[in-house]
This record gives C-alpha cells, structure tokens and sequence, in this order.
C-alpha cells in the first residue's frame, strides 16, 4: 500500500495565516549562520547518543531526532527569553538553543546528577529546567498540550505579553486532549502557538492508518485557529512561520497551530529497528536531510564559505566529546537522595 501525501502547502499557509511575513525581522548572514551553528551542534549530539547507546554505554531509552533538527533549532531561535517551551524527545536542538548545555543533557541520559533530573530519568524525558523556560517533557503524548495552554492562559491573567509554545506528533492528533485544548485555546485566545511534528509515523503506525484526511493544520483551522501547514526540512521557512505565530500571539492575535511536515528517520527509540518504514520512502527524506540542504544553500546563495561551515562543523564535534567526557567523569547521585524531587 502507497503512502499518500499531504496536499497542503503554501496555498494552506497564504489563506489561513494572516500575518505577513514583513512583520518579522529580516534574516542576516550571521542569524543564518547561526541557525546552520545550532542545527550541527543538534545533529552532532544526536548522532553521537545513538552511537554510544548501540556501544552499550547509555544507561535509559534514547530517541533520536535526526531529520527534525531545523524545527526544534527554529522554534526555539523564534522566542524570547521571558517565553515558555515544552518540547519534545525529538526537540534536543531547542534544550540547546534555550541554554542547556550538552554536559548536562549528556549527564542525563546517563544517569549522572549533573543532569537536569539528577539521576533519576536517564533519557531524555526528564529534561525541565523552568530557569530556562523549559517545560519537563510529559512523555503520554499529547499530555503537555493541556499543560501549555494553561501556562499561556496564566500569561493571559496577568496581562504579560509571552508567549507558551509546545509541540505534539501528527498521533497526537488523533486524541481527545488535542482537540479538546484547541477549542479552548481558540475560545479564549491563548498566547499559545502548538507545532505538530508530522514525521509520518505514531510509534510503527503510518499516517494513513491513523486518520482518514492529512489535513492536520485545515482541521485546527476548523476550531477558528491560525493553521499552517510548512515545510519542517527547510529551517527559514520553519523560523519565519514560527516568528510569526509568536509575534501574533504576543500580540493579541490569540494560538496558531503549525503542521511541520518531516520525517522521523530512525525507529521509535534505539531499540527500535523500524523495519515497518518503506525503504523508499526514508530515501527520499534522506535526500531531504535538512541540515544538508541548509548547508548546500548557504554555499549557493553566499550566505557563508565553505571555511567558515567546516570550522563550526569542527567546534560542534569538540563541543559534544567534551559534554560527554565530562557527562561520563561526573559523579552518580547519592542513593540517599532517592526520593528527593520526587512527588508521585
């Protein structure tokens, strides 16, 4: 059985968001430059994680997010400081942008109590650091939906002008709470803006087997929200779209639901083989990777030599075999402490 594919496009995101693309600052060189420096740091560190779990040095699950890494770097590079972000197993590149330091992502996969969890959630499920504006990952998808409207609804109260943002799979979007929080988000004009990473598959199950219309951003433009649907490979296209949502919300404008359009390129997690996925299909996401097409693009139009992308290529290895040098030489957590920070 052939996959069919998602007819939106661009056509989806002229119509129904309404906000021009002028109303948001103009890409330099150097933010460019920047958005290729987080994108490598995230592929580095992902790629690295993978490794070691398939040697035997990790100690949880881990989730790979190869092939998402220009929406987690854009939706983050899209907020401000004082804004608030949940995000997902597959959004390490926002941990990064938003301040976390690969030691300490590192020191929690590995169970160490230099990570965010201080040894008490090995992978990367336990990554909260409210000082940085992240939001813990609430593993039962879409569960931190719920969670963020209410922290955009608590910015509402107050009259503060942030913004809560958070991401769900197109499985997601399948369940009650998704639909449920997207009503009231619509009704009472959240500062919330929700991106849905459609990367083809809820666990082994392909998208036309969990809904009968790929329409993900026409039906959340159904409850009278703001809905794109945007290329999730092309990290620009992904920040303008998400600057824009976030703008509007701040704003007044009330939430936005972006539908980012990629592909999850390995299983589930690591012990996931995901020898369900077509061949074919992976090759043509493959040929899609975004931080290649990125590169290749910054190369053709100008934007940064050739020097310049291999240097930050060298910085991002050296970052990530510090982190775990580090990660692997920090101590584990007093046992004594075992019930510390821990409610249910």
């Amino acid at each position: 059985m052939t996959t069919p594919q998602n007819p939106l496009g661009t056509e989806l995101h002229k119509a129904l968001f309404s906000k021009p693309e002028s109303d948001v600052p103009a890409l330099t060189n150097r933010f460019r430059v920047d958005l290729y420096r987080w994108m490598c740091l995230t592929r580095t560190l992902d790629d690295t994680m993978v490794t070691m779990w398939k040697q035997g040095r990790g100690l949880g699950g881990t989730f790979s997010g190869r092939g998402h890494e220009a929406i987690s770097v854009a939706m983050a590079m899209a907020l401000e400081p004082d804004d608030v972000i949940a995000p997902m197993h597959r959004d390490v590149g926002s941990y990064l942008v938003r301040g976390m330091t690969p030691a300490r992502v590192f020191g929690n996969l590995l169970g160490r109590e230099t990570g965010p969890s201080g040894g008490r959630d090995a992978n990367l499920h336990g990554m909260g650091d409210l000082s940085l504006g992240i939001v813990g990952y609430v593993s039962h998808i879409p569960q931190q939906l719920p969670l963020s409207l209410g922290v955009a609804m608590s910015f509402k109260y107050r009259g503060e002008p942030r913004v809560a943002l958070t991401v769900c799979g197109d499985g997601g979007t399948t369940t009650g709470p998704y639909h449920e929080s997207l009503n009231m988000a619509a009704l009472y004009q959240a500062p919330l803006v929700l991106i849905v990473e459609n990367n083809k598959y809820a666990y082994s199950t392909p998208l036309h087997q969990q809904m009968a219309t790929f329409a993900i951003a026409e039906r959340a433009a159904g409850y009278g929200l703001n809905a794109v649907s945007e290329d999730g490979n092309d990290v620009e296209a992904m920040y303008l779209c998400v600057k824009a949502a976030v703008e509007r919300a701040r704003e007044g404008g009330g939430a936005s639901v972006i539908e980012a359009r990629t592909m999850r390129m390995l299983g589930h997690a690591i012990h996931d083989g995901a020898e369900y996925v077509p061949k074919e299909l992976l090759e043509k996401w493959e040929a899609r990777d975004p931080l290649v097409l990125y590169r290749r693009r910054l190369l053709q139009e100008g934007r940064a030599k050739p020097a310049q992308l291999e240097e930050i290529e060298a910085w991002a290895q050296a970052e990530i075999e510090q982190a775990v040098a580090e990660a692997e030489a920090a101590p584990f957590p007093d046992p004594g402490t075992v019930t510390d920070r821990v409610y249910a």
